[in-house]
């Protein structure tokens, strides 16, 4: 089912015509072949819109949206001939909004993991490397998510995969007679810097590219401890049950990275070369 449209988003800056290689146009057109239900719909992405970089409202058009996973999901549809609009929930409602059918995709900085694969499948397009950001100096001596965070207080959002894993050093803490760390939850990314900020949080972790933005902002206030690699993937989620769909929006981005447009995007939004990952699923067991 292909949902109603919610808030549109400008069109795509780096077109295929300009920003790839010239047989992108023909694979594209070969996939619309392919795939001709998807030409001319219009799909709900939802998202998350408080990851600069990623996804968040242009502070010159609050009408609309910007970041690399906004321009990448428009490139898909450019590619397959859809367009898209958004529907902004919290980070925890991501996946509900999808299985509930309010939206048909969901690009939003997700990472993809076995467990939420029991809510949607996978296509992985970046690797996840994850940052510490802690108050200017680091002055708890957070090392990354080991037991320096022994008594510290963590913000993270609601449904990070950070979370367990803050959680899980309650028992080495204890063998050390330290304290277990305490995690305040949020739904998004600004409240969560903002609680460092505000000093009722000493640390944040999460993916690399938000940290240093964050520090960016606040170069004054903020620090990054560190970087840390987390064995996960960054995906596309899209629903259990309409595997053609899947096929569809994995042989788009892959014809996307064959181009060379995903590096581009990504140099656009600062974001590592080396983070690109070959689109791979992620589904549950």
């Amino acid at each position: 089912m292909l949902c109603g449209a919610v808030m549109t988003t400008g069109s795509l800056l780096i077109a295929f015509g300009s920003a790839a290689h010239a047989e992108t146009p023909a694979a594209c057109a070969a996939l619309q072949e392919k795939y001709p239900e998807l030409k001319g719909k219009t799909l709900v992405n939802a998202i998350n819109p408080h990851t600069p970089g990623y996804e968040a409202l242009d502070p010159n058009d609050p009408s609309k949206y910007v970041g690399f996973d906004i321009d990448l999901g428009e490139a898909i549809g450019d590619c397959l001939g859809f367009s898209m609009t958004y529907k902004p929930v919290t980070f925890a409602a991501l996946l509900t909004t999808l299985e509930a059918g309010q939206a048909d995709i969901v690009i939003s900085d997700i990472y993809a993991t076995k467990d939420r694969a029991k809510a949607a499948d996978f296509i992985t397009y970046l690797k996840v490397y994850d940052g510490v950001l802690v108050a200017k100096d680091n002055p708890k001596n957070i090392t990354g998510i080991n037991t320096s965070l022994c008594g510290t207080t963590a913000a993270e959002n609601t449904g990070y995969v950070e979370v367990p894993l803050i959680q899980a050093l309650a028992e080495q803490c204890k063998a050390e007679g330290k304290p277990a760390p305490e995690i305040q939850l949020y739904d998004n990314n600004a409240n969560c810097i903002q609680a460092i900020l505000s000093g009722r949080a000493d640390t944040y972790i999460n993916d690399v590219n938000t940290v240093d933005g964050a520090v960016k902002a606040y170069p004054d206030k903020l620090s990054k401890a560190t970087a840390v690699t987390l064995p996960y993937s960054v995906g596309i989620a899209v629903p259990r049950d309409n595997h053609d769909f899947r096929a569809a929006i994995m042989a788009a981005l892959t014809e996307i990275q064959k181009s060379g447009l995903q590096e581009t995007l990504m140099t656009k939004w600062n974001l590592p070369a080396d983070q690109m990952e070959e689109p791979k699923l992620v589904l549950a067991d």
